[in-house]
């Protein structure tokens, strides 16, 4: 099986950042949750009192005024599916694990027949129900979802992925439209 990161990876930039900018642009009133995200921002990457998982609980809190999140979702991929593009080209019944939120992934990667393995996020209230589907965690959701797979090629953007590239008979990193063997700890 091959398996593939999202953001960065297939598609060109971060999946979540830019449906924030797009629900954004269609209810400016999620602005005034920008405040505290950026606490929790800082909570996380600036002085680590928090991690990912509880800064993603902070950031989501935008999908509480968001009328019908899930359209939104398939308004945003009727404008940003050309953006899932690069030198990565899957195929059907390849994997994606992903730390972006399950519902902003599921139904791009059904349409384009990949299977998914993603962040559990409440797309009514952001809430987020398990772990950040990131570094050791991704390898766990494998394990659970898939127990018996092997992967014969992996391709990620990040270095976070180092856990599920040790896994995979060849990695790859993803620089822009360019493909380099897994230059971080193989």
């Amino acid at each position: 099986m091959d398996v593939y990161d999202f953001d960065k990876t297939l598609y060109r930039r971060d999946s979540t950042a830019d449906f924030f900018k797009h629900c954004l642009r269609r209810y400016p009133r999620i602005a005034t949750t920008l405040p505290r995200t950026a606490i929790a921002f800082g909570a996380c990457f600036g002085v680590h009192a928090i991690d990912k998982t509880a800064f993603k609980g902070s950031l989501y809190r935008f999908l509480r005024k968001v009328p019908d999140v899930l359209r939104e979702v398939r308004l945003f991929w009727a404008e940003h599916e050309q953006d899932i593009a690069g030198p990565c080209k899957p195929q059907t019944g390849d994997l994606v694990i992903s730390a972006s939120p399950e519902f902003l992934l599921k139904e791009i990667c059904a349409k384009r027949g990949l299977k998914l393995i993603a962040s559990h996020v409440d797309p009514h209230t952001g809430r987020v129900l398990g772990p950040n589907c990131s570094g050791e965690e991704k390898v766990r959701r494998l394990h659970q979802e898939y127990p018996d797979a092997s992967i014969d090629r992996f391709y990620s953007d990040s270095i976070n992925d180092t856990p599920l590239a040790l896994l995979a008979r060849e990695a790859w990193q993803v620089k822009g439209d360019e493909l380099i063997a897994w230059p971080f700890g193989r």
